[in-house]
């Protein structure tokens, strides 16, 4: 999982589930989640990230 320090991950809709999960396993703490309009790729795919997981 490529992210900033372990504490930001970018995901479209498809994968937004997926970061959840793996932003508790990361960190064992539950995520914020913000909509977001940053020109930024979803950490697992290609498509544009719709969605910041963060502390």
């Amino acid at each position: 999982m490529e992210n900033n320090n372990g504490k930001v991950i970018y995901a479209c809709a498809e994968h937004v589930e997926q970061g959840i999960d793996d932003y508790v396993n990361f960190n064992e703490d539950a995520p914020k989640i913000f909509k977001t309009n940053k020109l930024q790729n979803c950490t697992y795919c290609e498509k544009k990230a719709e969605y910041k997981i963060t502390e």
